[in-house]
């Protein structure tokens, strides 16, 4: 396994991987507009960061109501998100996902609840 990218909430998402894409001399990779929200991935060494930007409510608009902008979550690369899910289950932690679902970039993804990973909200990706 390996960190697969850290999600960051906020109202501005182009601007700020435009930012970051500056400061890391690098370039925005990919970017799509899911679920209801404007998404950037941004390389730096072997993962990503993913800026989040909701377009109308729903759950990155409610993080940044009660949060504000910030780091929102860390995804995981796993072989198999299915398997993924059942080890989390066998050692006690709620998914918030029952099973994967599609996810940016086309891979399937799944979340695990933070109140059972030390208020870490995990996602794994499977590519």
């Amino acid at each position: 396994m390996q960190i697969d990218h850290v999600g960051v909430a906020t109202d501005e998402a182009a601007a700020l991987a435009t930012q970051y894409a500056e400061l890391f001399a690098t370039e925005i990779a990919h970017e799509e507009v899911r679920d209801g929200m404007d998404i950037y991935f941004l390389p730096v060494g072997e993962t990503y960061f993913e800026f989040l930007e909701p377009l109308d409510d729903g759950p990155i608009a409610d993080f940044l109501d009660r949060e504000g902008p910030g780091l929102h979550h860390v995804a995981v690369t796993v072989d198999s998100a299915v398997d993924a899910l059942d080890r989390a289950r066998a050692l006690g932690i709620e998914p918030i996902d029952d099973q994967p679902r599609p996810g940016a970039w086309g891979h399937d993804v799944a979340f695990l609840h933070p109140r059972d990973t030390g208020s870490v909200l995990l996602e794994f990706v499977e590519h």
